[in-house]
């Protein structure tokens, strides 16, 4: 049986990072990498809108907050390091109504208690400026937000590993994980494998591997799937950069909002609603023990309670694209259903605790032999290398 000092579990963007810092700090350590995928950064890393964020949402002193806008420096430096192409078009916030307003100055300062350089409000002119097409009474300019293509990224976090003695194994699922005295048994849909230390980074199922080492941390990973579209070619010109509203405070998700991307498209979306499958990317997809998991946790019901009014908004939005078009024309008012092609989603890995609360923030967990990324949603893929660096401080071999 093949044994190696430290296992990571997931070939997404945090798990590469992470095994690349980890070859960085034991250099004569064996580390490896699982990936139950053919290929890396499949999922969430995969199907995200590729946003460099700055840091402008997230409780002060939380650690999205720490994280993000010292994270997205040091993706910047990696990229311009390793001739990685990113672009800083900036992102625009903006608010249509009055009361609006006191959300956006709270954002502003935000903003700033988590370090965010070069934040500016706005007035109708500088927003014409900034985006001609976007009708607004004011907005929160952030130059410092950026777009890349984090599948890249991901790779070149590979290519660094692997160049660096590291080992990544495609196409092996986790299956189940059994403890001894001194180490850790890996089962996986190929062979079983001994580690001395295990880190889990595997997203979605980030919970459940937590499971396997009998490791209950009252959180359990509901999915939802975020549905855009893309904008025709002729409508790409209504879009230089990142539009989005001033988000509902009580809630994760943003709101629709327009995402250029790196290859040059601009994206409308996402809404968020839940999916019946973790890797659930079509409304039909559906995965019965996935379902179970969810649908059994006492959590989930308590979540639902507090937002059932949101889910079936969101719900409705789905299934009725008029009505997607009409929440976009609150940022663009031109914009109309012709201009939007392409349907496509993503799955965000929600952790929900036993009392129903979204989890708002990153949550990693330490025991003896092993870390657990159990909750990295955006910005997790922007503040990769930071939670890489902070999962070296916490790791003990």
């Amino acid at each position: 049986m093949k044994k190696f000092d430290i296992s990571i579990i997931g070939g997404g963007i945090v798990g590469l990072a992470t095994a690349m810092y980890a070859k960085e700090k034991y250099p004569e350590k064996s580390i490896c990498v699982f990936e139950k995928e053919n290929i890396l950064a499949k999922h969430q890393t995969g199907n995200n809108s590729g946003v460099i964020h700055a840091g402008i949402y997230y409780q002060p002193n939380s650690q999205k907050a720490k994280f993000c806008w010292p994270g997205s420096l040091l993706l910047r430096k990696f990229c311009d390091q390793n001739e990685i192409e990113y672009e800083m078009c900036g992102k625009l916030i903006i608010a249509t109504k009055e009361e609006e307003l006191e959300r956006l100055n709270t954002l502003h300062e935000r903003g700033l208690k988590n370090g965010v350089q070069d934040l500016e409000l706005v007035d109708k002119q500088k927003i014409k400026e900034i985006e001609p097409y976007v009708e607004a009474i004011k907005g929160l300019w952030s130059p410092n937000t950026g777009i890349i293509d984090y599948k890249k990224l991901t790779e070149a976090y590979a290519n660094i590993f692997n160049n660096n003695g590291g080992l990544i194994l495609k196409n092996h699922e986790l299956i189940n994980i059994e403890e001894n005295d001194k180490s850790l048994i890996l089962e996986t849909n190929n062979d079983e494998y001994e580690t001395n230390y295990l880190i889990n980074c595997s997203g979605l199922f980030a919970d459940r591997v937590a499971k396997m080492m009998d490791l209950d941390f009252d959180v359990r990973i509901v999915p939802f799937r975020g549905e855009y579209y893309t904008l025709t070619n002729e409508s790409e010109k209504m879009v230089n950069g990142l539009i989005y509203p001033v988000p509902d405070p009580d809630l994760p998700f943003l709101g629709v909002h327009f995402t250029k991307r790196i290859n040059g498209e601009v994206e409308a979306g996402p809404n968020a609603v839940m999916a019946y499958s973790r890797e659930g990317y079509k409304k039909f997809d559906i995965n019965l023990k996935d379902m179970y998991e969810s649908f059994s946790y006492p959590g989930f019901w308590k979540m639902v309670k507090s937002n059932w009014k949101t889910g079936l908004s969101e719900q409705y939005r789905s299934l009725n694209k008029l009505k997607f078009v009409k929440s976009l024309q609150t940022l663009i008012p031109s914009i109309s259903s012709k201009d939007l092609t392409d349907p496509g989603a993503g799955v965000r890995a929600q952790a929900i605790d036993k009392n129903g609360n979204l989890l708002q923030d990153f949550s990693i967990v330490k025991t003896d032999n092993s870390l657990h990324v159990l909750s990295a949603p955006s910005p997790g893929a922007t503040s990769s290398l930071k939670i890489a660096e902070h999962l070296m401080h916490e790791i003990t071999i």
